[in-house]
């Protein structure tokens, strides 16, 4: 029942995203509003059944239905409930069909939030959006169906991976990453309205902006998020390896980035109009590229599913939109110039303009340029071992050191420009204006250094890194503590209500700053916990204790616990210092049914300063003696705090506005045309 039931939803969703992308090209090219009004309706068909589609799988799994193939696959009665409802996203099938849940729900968000809005630009964006749709549900109605009837139907299943069962994490990190990834097919629909329309008028990069921002704020909380898993859950006590997937995670990321801040100068300057389309398309076709490296099985990754027949399938998809993307650019891209020279017309002067070279643009087409190297070179080291393999037979692997080599100066010019381009006004500036705005974040980035530098943080990269990022934190407050200075003495306001009003009238502006602190404060903690990571290795007798830096580590004994769905081994160590006792910790060692090896799992003790990190390198039969590695992470907890900071300033600047944009002008729909 719940198998046929599944596949009439998706049928029916393909059924309603095929009508509408071809409805929206007809409301589109013909500007009917008979077609307009069905492609809504579509859209929201769409919406509706493949929501519906994800909810009954997920009913199939509490409920343990075997007869279904994907239940079969990842159900277990020994899973818990809540294992059970996030096994919706552990394996293969289940992960396409969730692809297009939140795919529906992008769509249905954008469908309503738009409404009769945008009229010229919505009716080609849709066309679009559902293309894509048609895609992904041709998938789940085919070689990824997860509703497959299985008879007779088994009565247990293996259950999910037993990396996925692990740690809390895993609730929450997919999810969020799939918000990021499938977010950007919005604003590429968007692009391509505009591109298909042969109009890009100001006020549609507003909403092409926000609904970049919505799907870069997921997945920037997601890669985060994936690092304090890999941290938490793995034991190596890291949390980013450049593993192929988590660099997929990251390219689409950079290309996003760079995106946000080309569109500013867009929308503010009028220029940098083709760069910023193609960093949109960009985002978009590295992240098919990411669901490839994910799914496909080409990498050997704790991130990757198995072998499957998806993947020249992925791969034809991701040729079908560059190609696509490539030939709208080449044969739309001038009708736009069109549009352009009018309205540079209309402002005159304040038209279109050449970049000054102590102007914010120019700081951010520094900015972008670097990005763009950055995705190149991560996307080459990435890709290289795959291109080698085909082309000359033989394998080869590009390890971290490669990576780091371009991370460190890429990274930390990013941060600095970070610095540089809330220092700078739109237009041009004279030099000894702009040399007065560098004093203080010169001077903030010295006296960062400087204070790290007297507790014994002194290795050069360590004390450039916390320059920069000194340098960046008090431009970006400076930028807003200016303006506001010169509102009080102008207004004999007091502080807060000059910053209240302040805030309510430069609210993105504000959550900008916001973003990037929670940036500048992931890069303070990376330099400060990778360049004083110590860690070390220690044999423990019961009883036995043992001092690791300024802690006091008693080792008390091991015990075995059944938790039903695994069973763990922990080891027990008290933790003291300067005499007084922190807590007991427990780092253990998981065994899962469908699992021959353990899965060794961490336990830390986090304080502002720093983390103590246990990892169980061996643990004898009896309990009565332990092989541990000792790790310690200087102020680690500061990069899962970025991402909350990141956040916060992503949702203020989504915030709206008191005072709203009039939304762009559409031409009149001929009434006839029906």
């Amino acid at each position: 029942m719940i198998s046929t039931l599944g596949q009439l939803l998706v049928m029916g969703a393909l059924l309603c995203a095929t009508v509408g992308t071809v409805t929206g090209f007809a409301a589109g090219s013909r500007r009917s509003r008979k077609a307009w009004e069905w492609t809504r309706l579509a859209a929201l068909g769409f919406s509706g059944l493949m929501l519906a589609a994800n909810l009954l799988m997920v009913y199939a799994l509490v409920t343990l239905d075997f007869s279904v193939a994907y239940v079969a696959e990842v159900g277990s009665s020994t899973t818990p409930l809540h294992i059970r409802v996030i096994s919706l996203w552990a394996s293969l099938n289940g992960s396409i069909l969730f692809w297009g849940g939140v795919l529906a729900v992008y769509t249905g968000g954008l469908t309503l939030t738009i409404g009769e809005r945008y009229r010229e630009y919505m009716p080609w964006t849709l066309h679009v959006l559902l293309g894509i749709a048609v895609f992904f549900t041709f998938l789940v109605a085919s070689i990824a169906d997860p509703f497959a009837l299985v008879d007779p139907a088994p009565a247990d299943g293996p259950g999910p991976n037993p990396l996925l069962q692990n740690h809390w994490l895993m609730a929450i990190h997919p999810p969020t990453l799939y918000l990021g990834y499938v977010g950007m097919s919005v604003p590429f629909a968007m692009i391509c309205a505009a591109l298909l329309a042969g109009r890009l008028e100001a006020g549609w990069m507003e909403p092409v902006r926000r609904w970049m921002l919505i799907p870069w704020t997921a997945l920037t909380v997601g890669i985060v998020l994936g690092g304090w898993w890999s941290y938490a859950v793995l034991g190596w006590g890291g949390a980013w390896a450049w593993d192929p997937v988590e660099n997929a995670s990251f390219h689409p990321w950079l290309t996003g980035t760079a995106f946000l801040h080309s569109a500013m100068v867009l929308q503010r300057r009028n220029t940098l109009r083709d760069w910023t389309l193609v960093l949109g398309m960009a985002t978009f076709l590295l992240t098919l590229v990411g669901t490839f490296m994910t799914r496909s099985g080409v990498f050997n990754s704790v991130h990757s599913f198995t072998q499957s027949d998806i993947g020249p399938v992925f791969l034809a998809f991701i040729a079908f939109t560059l190609v696509y993307s490539v030939l709208l650019l080449a044969f739309r891209s001038h009708r736009l110039d069109d549009a352009a020279e009018a309205a540079s017309a209309q402002l005159g002067s304040k038209g279109r303009s050449t970049m000054a070279l102590l102007s914010r643009e120019s700081a951010i087409l520094i900015q972008n340029a670097l990005f763009t190297v950055f995705t190149f070179l991560v996307l080459l080291g990435t890709l290289y071992p795959l291109i080698t393999e085909a082309m000359e037979s033989r394998q080869v692997s590009v390890g971290e050191p490669y990576f780091d080599r371009w991370a460190l100066p890429l990274g930390l010019g990013l941060t600095f420009m970070m610095g540089v381009g809330p220092a700078l006004p739109w237009g041009r500036m004279r030099q000894e204006a702009a040399r007065q705005r560098f004093v203080a974040p010169v001077g903030g980035g010295l006296v960062l250094a400087t204070v790290f530098a007297a507790y014994g943080f002194v290795k050069p990269y360590t004390l450039l890194a916390l320059f920069v990022c000194g340098f960046a934190a008090v431009s970006n407050f400076q930028e807003y503590w200016t303006p506001l200075r010169a509102r009080m003495a102008k207004r004999s306001e007091p502080f807060g209500t000059a910053a209240l009003t302040a805030f309510r009238r430069t609210r993105r502006r504000f959550g900008g700053h916001v973003a990037h602190y929670g940036v500048i404060l992931a890069v303070f903690s990376l330099a400060l916990s990778k360049g004083y990571k110590v860690e070390k290795d220690y044999s423990f007798a019961a009883g036995e204790t043992q001092t690791f830096q300024q802690w006091e580590l008693t080792f008390t004994g091991a015990e075995e616990v059944d938790e039903g769905f695994r069973t763990s081994r922990k080891a027990s160590f008290v933790v003291r210092s300067g005499g007084s006792e922190i807590g007991v910790f427990e780092p253990r060692m998981n065994f899962y049914n469908t699992r021959r090896e353990p899965i060794f799992t961490p336990a830390v003790h986090s304080r502002p300063t720093g983390d103590l990190y246990f990892s169980i390198l061996e643990l004898a039969p009896d309990g009565r003696s332990v092989v541990v590695r000792m790790m310690s992470h200087p102020w680690q907890v500061w990069l899962w705090v970025s991402a909350l900071i990141i956040a916060l300033g992503s949702l203020i600047s989504l915030w709206p506005e008191p005072r709203r944009e009039p939304a762009a002008k559409s031409e009149p729909v001929p009434q006839a045309a029906k």
